[in-house]
């Protein structure tokens, strides 16, 4: 007797789906999540984005920075090649000069040409060794730049301080 006292007020209380409390309340938790959502989308969004320039722009730098090392050392290539051709016009002439000098005399000849092929080596040898050293010198300057930007863009004061401990302790190890 009671399950049908149950079934018929159940009955009698249901109408339509809409004035139900509980379809109201469904209603209202879809609606507060979509609209909590979409801040929290775009704060991600934004997030990412704002991420992933800073990654394209360290992308951009490091390659503006990689052109420039390659630029500078194909100059100094260059400056070598150079300096290369005025040692190869340096001993013709050189060598010119001594032809001229052996129609003087055989001892002179000898004694000139050996000092002027001396000369135009050390010439070649110190325009060689500038160019050498002028080239690593700026492609250590520029890695040494391009190191510190990233570090400094990469890692946190806490992180440097680990990595300078770190070093400070290994020392003794490289040093032996």
């Amino acid at each position: 007797m009671i399950s049908v006292a149950y079934a018929a007020d159940a009955h009698h209380a249901a109408g339509p789906f809409y004035t139900d409390a509980a379809f109201w309340v469904g209603i209202a938790f879809i609606m507060v999540v979509a609209l909590a959502m979409k801040p929290v989308v775009r704060a991600l969004g934004a997030g990412l984005d704002a991420r992933s320039a800073k990654i394209k722009a360290r992308i951009d730098e490091a390659a503006r920075l990689r052109e420039e090392a390659q630029e500078t050392l194909a100059r100094y290539q260059r400056k070598q090649r150079d300096a290369m051709k005025e040692a190869e016009e340096i001993i013709a002439h050189a060598k010119a000069e001594a032809e001229r000098l052996a129609a003087q005399s055989a001892k002179d000849l000898d004694a000139s040409l050996k000092r002027r092929e001396q000369q135009a080596m050390d010439r070649i040898a110190q325009a060689e060794a500038q160019a050498v050293k002028e080239v690593k010198n700026l492609a250590v300057d520029v890695a040494i730049a391009a190191a510190r930007q990233v570090l400094a863009e990469s890692i946190t004061a806490d992180q440097a301080a680990a990595l300078v401990d770190g070093a400070i302790q290994e020392l003794p190890h490289k040093l032996h």
